[in-house]
């Protein structure tokens, strides 16, 4: 799943380990969520929503709807 994790956090500039701290989460999961290859669970990603202020679809990307952009 692609998403704006990556570019929401370097506005921010915050490092992997500040937002990882943020979310109570491990650096290693940030790097995973932001490469797309772990999707995060739904709490997660409304903690990640909430965290940023924006609505989940505004961070993450469904792959499907994708090609519609």
């Amino acid at each position: 799943m692609n998403n704006r994790l990556r570019v929401l956090r370097a506005e921010r500039a915050w490092s992997q380990q500040d937002l990882a701290e943020r979310l109570e989460v491990s650096r290693q999961s940030v790097n995973a969520i932001e490469t797309g290859r772990y999707d995060p669970s739904l709490p997660l990603a409304f903690k990640i929503a909430d965290l940023f202020g924006l609505a989940i679809e505004e961070i993450f990307v469904n792959p499907a709807k994708e090609k519609d952009l």
